[in-house]
């Protein structure tokens, strides 16, 4: 049987999900091997350098560079606060004396005797990194941070936007197909991720954004209005860094196309739970998915096995879903995968899939799929 490699797409009942929660640059590593944690705990902290400022004492004082180390009252590695005076002339007689303050507060990294500046910089900047999910400590990165592992029920989507959310999940919508409209929400939603079904219009967003909802998880989503919500034309880069409140995942594609049943069922399994998103995608190399983790309590563990992804590629009667226009979100079942070339619009030679959509064969560039893998 044929087969054609293509990144998948997960909607799992039970795996095993690792979390790699590392540092920026270096520090200390708070947790141990083993250590239970709930997704605020901390696991490990650093400090960022703080933003560099010249001041030019010689300018501000009137007098040569060679001058400043004379009437410094600080010394390189001091701390100083803000407003403090770190450089005074003796003026004359006593008198018409001039001085410099710290314009913030910092330390003085050096004074140079040549140009007549000193280096100062700000106080450092604080950096915890937290566990983001329920889980178990399995591995620790020597000053840098720790792998966490946890047994969950595991989503992925097409689309996010937004960076890493958790709250205690609430489906709004009585079935897979109705939109997720702005009567659904009110103040009790803040802090929680709701789920809806087909589709959320600007307006509803906007809703979401206001009530400080902590993320929306919706089977369609007009393309259009992501630049009236982030500011600019979104491109190809990653997604996830966006300053939002409401992180936002699509699982189906743009426009309003109802939510899979598979993960609606298993979302709508899990409701009320408390669980982790992320918005981040990257649709090009290095594949990037949004994700809901809903980390599993012993008893709701299942007896069958735990699901491993395997690297196999598509094959006949293999699930997918189009990641492309002019079909982008749709799902269905590949009937065969021809091994001749064939054309397509663009004048382009390539291998294609036939997939049953709907009950209908179309025609789609195996590029243009990627697998759903399922339990």
């Amino acid at each position: 049987m044929a087969h054609a490699y293509t990144p998948g797409l997960k909607v799992l009942h039970h795996t095993i999900v690792k979390k790699n929660r590392r540092l920026p640059i270096k520090g200390k590593v708070t947790k141990n091997i083993g250590d239970i944690l709930n997704p605020n705990d901390i696991v490990a902290t650093t400090d960022l350098p703080g933003n560099v400022q010249m001041v030019k004492v010689a300018n501000l004082l009137n007098i040569g560079p060679a001058d400043v180390l004379d009437v410094m009252m600080v010394s390189d590695g001091d701390s100083v606060k803000k407003g403090e005076m770190i450089a005074q002339t003796e003026g004359m007689f006593g008198f018409f004396k001039s001085d410099v303050k710290s314009p913030i507060d910092g330390t003085i990294e050096s004074i140079s005797g040549v140009t007549g500046q000193i280096v100062m910089r700000d106080a450092p900047i604080p950096v915890e990194v937290d566990a983001y999910m329920t889980g178990v400590v399995k591995e620790i990165i020597p000053e840098e941070g720790v792998i966490v592992e946890s047994e969950a029920a595991f989503i992925q989507g097409i689309f996010g936007i937004g960076g890493e959310s958790r709250g205690n999940m609430e489906i709004l919508v009585k079935d897979r197909e109705q939109e997720l409209t702005a009567d659904l929400l009110n103040e009790s939603h803040k802090g929680k991720i709701v789920v809806g079904g087909s589709f959320i219009s600007l307006e509803t967003y906007k809703k979401a954004l206001s009530l400080g909802v902590a993320g929306v998880v919706i089977g369609g989503f007009n393309y259009y209005d992501l630049e009236d919500i982030l500011g600019y034309t979104l491109g190809v880069a990653i997604t996830g860094s966006e300053d939002l409140v409401t992180s936002l995942i699509v699982t189906e594609g743009y426009g309003n196309i109802r939510m899979g049943s598979r993960t609606y069922d298993l979302l709508k399994e899990h409701d009320g739970k408390f669980v982790s998103i992320n918005g981040a995608t990257q649709i090009r190399a290095g594949v990037i998915r949004p994700e809901i983790v809903i980390p599993l309590k012993d008893d709701e563990i299942p007896k069958t096995p735990i699901h491993e992804s395997e690297e196999k590629g598509i094959g006949e009667g293999s699930l997918v879903r189009v990641i492309r226009a002019p079909y982008f979100g749709r799902m269905g079942l590949v009937k065969s995968l021809p091994s001749a070339l064939q054309k397509m619009e663009s004048e382009t030679m390539v291998r294609v899939a036939e997939v049953e959509i709907d009950d209908d064969i179309l025609i789609i560039p195996r590029s243009n799929l990627e697998m759903v893998e399922t339990d």
